[in-house]
């Protein structure tokens, strides 16, 4: 029998429940899959402890997977059974060993990737095309900073921008991530923990600041990602990771005639052809090697509670994969 983790009520990993799924009979437009891969990611987290109220209760979190075709709606005729997908998914469901889901929201994964590495990286680096090439495009010659710079989207922000031709800023909170971000191309390291990035950030800059910041931290970063940006630089914010951000005012922004986006990566893939496209490009270079990927941890699915644990002690530099 088929089995899921089930939230029941918000509160600590322990809440995480493994529970039987009765079969599943798909829509005329969805398909079934049976998941071989399942992302974790610290949306899950926000999800889990009720911090983001965005799943009804009971219900199964997460959004995003991999997996093999084993049914498929009368009305589905992009794929057939034994295809192998991925997907994202702002409906939940993902943390099961078998899952329908609109056939409009899968993507085919390549033959040279795998279903762990693609359940892995599909989310993340699909926040990265949308980052790097739809809301702030990264140019050659380019001067930005990527907060979180070994994190799971840190690392592969950090290489798409390298390949532009960017000057990549990056912060970390250790030596060993220190060593990550350098190897996947930063040119400037700054330790959080022991330096001022404002101060470190005019220093190498001479003063003039950053054209574009990326920042997921939110309210420990965000101040001082406003003051480092260079006259009409673009402050990116897609994460809260330490909490709400406040005292803030639009017209704080006119000091350095400076923009501020807060995307959401469903908006961007909400068409099919844009899906497809991101999807294909990310995995395009993943093949060629222009973003290399971190073998993630692999751990049984009915363990999603330790899986979280781990994620939130931000003591790991590589992803973790549930395994059905």
């Amino acid at each position: 029998m088929a089995k899921a983790i089930q939230i029941s009520s918000y509160g600590a990993p322990e809440v995480l429940k493994l529970t039987d799924l009765s079969p599943i009979t798909p829509k005329p437009d969805e398909i079934v899959i049976r998941q071989t891969a399942i992302g974790i990611n610290f949306h899950d987290i926000y999800v889990r402890s009720g911090l983001y109220k965005t799943l009804s209760l009971p219900g199964i979190p997460g959004i995003e997977g991999a997996g093999v075709i084993t049914k498929i709606g009368s009305e589905v005729t992009s794929f057939s059974i034994g295809d192998r997908v991925a997907y994202i998914t702002s409906g939940y469901g993902g943390y099961a060993s078998e899952r329908s889901l609109p056939a409009a929201i899968a993507v085919p994964i390549p033959d040279s990737i795998s279903d762990v590495t693609a359940a892995s990286v599909i989310l993340k680096g699909l926040t990265v095309q949308m980052l790097a090439n739809k809301v702030a495009r990264i140019q050659k010659g380019d001067a930005i900073l990527v907060h979180a710079a070994a994190g799971g989207v840190g690392q592969l922000l950090v290489q798409e921008a390298k390949n532009k031709g960017a000057t990549v800023f990056g912060t970390v909170g250790s030596d060993v991530k220190a060593e990550i971000a350098k190897n996947k191309g930063c040119d400037h390291i700054i330790r959080y923990r022991e330096e001022n990035v404002y101060g470190r950030v005019m220093d190498i800059t001479n003063g003039t600041g950053l054209r574009i910041i990326y920042d997921s931290v939110g309210k420990d970063t965000f101040h001082d990602s406003l003051a480092s940006l260079d006259f009409g630089g673009h402050l990116v914010n897609f994460g809260q990771s330490s909490g709400p951000i406040k005292n803030f005012e639009v017209s704080m922004l006119a000091k350095k005639s400076a923009t501020l986006s807060r995307p959401m990566i469903f908006h961007y893939v909400r068409k099919r052809q844009e899906l497809l496209n991101m999807s294909q490009t990310l995995f395009k270079a993943i093949e060629k090697g222009d973003i290399k990927t971190t073998e993630p941890l692999q751990m049984p699915l009915k363990e999603a509670s330790k899986a979280h644990e781990l994620l939130a002690s931000r003591t790991l530099t590589q992803s973790i994969v549930l395994i059905p």
